[in-house]
């Protein structure tokens, strides 16, 4: 007999949907005989295949070892360094926790590994993704993180939530917030209302408090520690605009620790010999669903964290001599 505690990432899905997955090799026709003759059962009761599971549900399975082995067959090992670290995870999304220094995507003829390949292999290897089944759909993510960015990526497992996130966003109902290292010292929270035109040719943006060509970006800037000539910002985008923090931020004279294109030569110098730090420092360390309808109105309120990095803890330490952020 084998039993399962449902976890919160399982939570939120079919009885025979959970249970395809997990018995990958099984037919469903076997799944739904072994449901109608009790040798599955949830909550040690008769279960239907379209229940719906809930966090903290037990589901047995009576088989013989040697079946259990056969339907489950060789099971992935999901915290191998190939597969993306999960914030978190249910039917319709998912959360990726980035680290600075690989690709959102690649962006050139010759492979790069980057986060949406590691994701699809992670969906494969689980049996939530079968390429083969698929015509033109493909897991993918929904915002897009600079290379030596960190923090959270968010994906849709299919067409539908896909959709639905990437309207969420245009419409800023899903809000990012993120933490940034600047020198300089801010003393008060403060609004930007900039128009950013970038330069194709070398790839770089530059921000105008007016214009016809730029395009519109806003941002707010809440002040979480400033002193020692530097300052801890938490930004929230309210457009998404490409650099736009890094723009910005530049601007108005408070380049980014670590920013090779924005920032510093001087200090990003300085803090690759002290710290052997070669990221900016810019992490994507929230999300919060303000709202949401449809298949993702469960989702409505809630936050989702990825931790700061140690080594950016570790910086923040040093220059703050306090506990800042965890």
């Amino acid at each position: 007999m084998k039993e399962i505690s449902i976890e919160i990432n399982d939570a939120g899905q079919r009885v025979d949907r959970f249970l395809k997955k997990y018995l990958k090799n099984a037919s469903l026709s076997f799944i739904y005989k072994s449901l109608r003759k009790k040798n599955i059962l949830v909550n040690d009761k008769k279960a239907k295949p379209e229940d719906i599971l809930k966090e903290k549900d037990k589901i047995k399975i009576f088989f013989s070892d040697e079946t259990l082995t056969k339907f489950i067959g060789k099971e992935p090992d999901l915290r191998s360094g190939k597969f993306p670290r999960v914030i978190y995870e249910d039917d319709n999304i998912i959360l990726l926790d980035k680290p600075a220094g690989i690709l959102s995507h690649n962006d050139s003829s010759a492979y790069v590994r980057n986060m949406v390949d590691m994701m699809v292999d992670y969906l494969i290897a689980k049996g939530d993704y079968n390429p083969r089944l698929e015509k033109t759909f493909r897991p993918s993510i929904c915002n897009r993180l600079d290379r030596n960015t960190s923090g959270i990526l968010i994906a849709g497992k299919n067409a539908a939530s896909l959709r639905e996130i990437n309207d969420l966003i245009r419409r800023n109902i899903l809000e990012k917030y993120y933490l940034v290292l600047v020198k300089g010292e801010v003393k008060e929270d403060f609004k930007d209302r900039s128009y950013l035109v970038k330069d194709s040719k070398n790839n770089k943006v530059s921000a105008l408090e007016s214009g016809e060509e730029g395009k519109l970006s806003l941002t707010e800037f809440k002040v979480v520690e400033s002193s020692k000539g530097y300052s801890l910002l938490e930004v929230k985008l309210i457009t998404g605009r490409t650099h736009q923090i890094r723009t910005v931020l530049k601007s108005r004279g408070l380049p980014i620790l670590g920013d090779i294109k924005y920032g510093r030569k001087d200090l990003n110098k300085e803090f690759e010999s002290k710290y052997g730090y070669r990221n900016q420092f810019l992490h994507n360390y929230k999300i919060k669903f303000a709202d949401a309808d449809n298949d993702l109105a469960y989702l409505k309120g809630r936050e989702f964290y990825s931790e700061l990095p140690k080594k950016e803890q570790d910086i923040l330490r040093d220059i703050f001599q306090k506990e800042l952020w965890r």
